[in-house]
């Protein structure tokens, strides 16, 4: 039995390791997240709908312990199981994408290659939701707070694009 099988992922540490192994690999993007007076972010032009800087730490810490319970649903439903591995593979592949987006937005301080992100992040929520939906309902239901915050983000990245030609 291999430390990925289906009785060694019913062990509630595995659920906390699906949620740590989130929050960390999310908060990546902090290294290069910096939003204080003076600096690039903060010289950009903004709508008025732009959420204040510190709400969006505790929103992610919210979406990432989600999304590692989500995960970890699908992940002891068995990766032997055909449905199980592509779910995994989907969420897997979003979730760089989701780390890739501070790292263009912020890091290159490009807007239009975050929206880029963002938009292809979107369509592989989307997809991770059906896949999930596939192999267990509620861990997909647990990812319905993710897409919807991310549509926001969507539209607040494109509109700071259009704001900051």
């Amino acid at each position: 039995m291999g430390a990925f099988d289906k009785m060694s992922v019913q062990n509630p540490v595995a659920l906390v390791a699906a949620v740590v192994s989130c929050i960390i690999l999310g908060s990546l993007g902090g290294i290069v997240t910096v939003t204080g007076p003076g600096t690039w972010y903060a010289l950009l032009a903004k709508p008025a709908f732009s959420p204040p800087g510190w709400l969006f730490g505790p929103v992610w810490t919210l979406l990432f312990i989600l999304m590692g319970i989500s995960l970890w649903m699908v992940w002891k439903e068995g990766v032997e199981k055909r449905d199980v591995r592509i779910a995994l593979g989907v969420f897997a592949v979003q979730f760089i994408f989701n780390i890739a987006w501070s790292f263009l937005f912020f890091g290159m301080q490009s807007p239009f290659l975050g929206l880029v992100d963002i938009l292809i992040l979107w369509v592989l929520i989307l997809a991770t939701i059906v896949c999930f939906f596939r192999v267990q309902k509620t861990a997909a239901y647990l990812l319905i707070p993710y897409i919807l915050w991310v549509s926001f983000a969507s539209f607040l990245n494109y509109t700071i694009y259009i704001l900051n030609p």
